[in-house]
């Protein structure tokens, strides 16, 4: 089974997921957020994910970052849609930090690092990585 992590954002929403032995985080897509719970619903009944991790946004001061009150509604709606399955929220902070860092060190072009999906994509793979650690 594997690990679905989203960097769940009010336009669009970076997906990440892990190999089957749950070893290796892997960029999957960035979608747009209007569209996620369908493309969840299509995903999950697949049976191939038991646990999701959702980036929780986290401010430097400890408290929750304004994004939570459209986040929450997602959680919710979640929970209630796959009670079954496990969704753990995971402190997100510089994720997106991170992944520019990333970009540019792996030789990114400036234009390609402007690209706002690869950048969510990204952040949510990171999201993974950092969960996976905790294991």
């Amino acid at each position: 089974m594997r690990i679905l992590a989203i960097d769940y954002g009010q336009k669009r929403t970076g997906l990440a997921v892990t190999d089957v032995l749950r070893i290796t985080a892997n960029p999957l897509l960035t979608i747009e957020t209007r569209l996620l719970q369908d493309w969840l619903k299509t995903e999950l009944a697949k049976g191939e994910i038991d646990t999701v991790v959702i980036g929780h946004p986290i401010q430097l001061n400890g408290e929750e970052s304004d994004s939570m009150r459209y986040i929450r509604p997602f959680i919710g709606w979640f929970r209630k849609q796959f009670p079954a399955i496990p969704l753990v929220e995971y402190d997100e902070r510089f994720t997106s930090t991170i992944a520019h860092q990333a970009m540019i060190a792996g030789g990114m072009k400036k234009k390609d690092r402007r690209d706002k999906a690869v950048v969510d994509k990204l952040a949510a793979c990171i999201i993974l990585e950092d969960y996976l650690s905790t294991l």
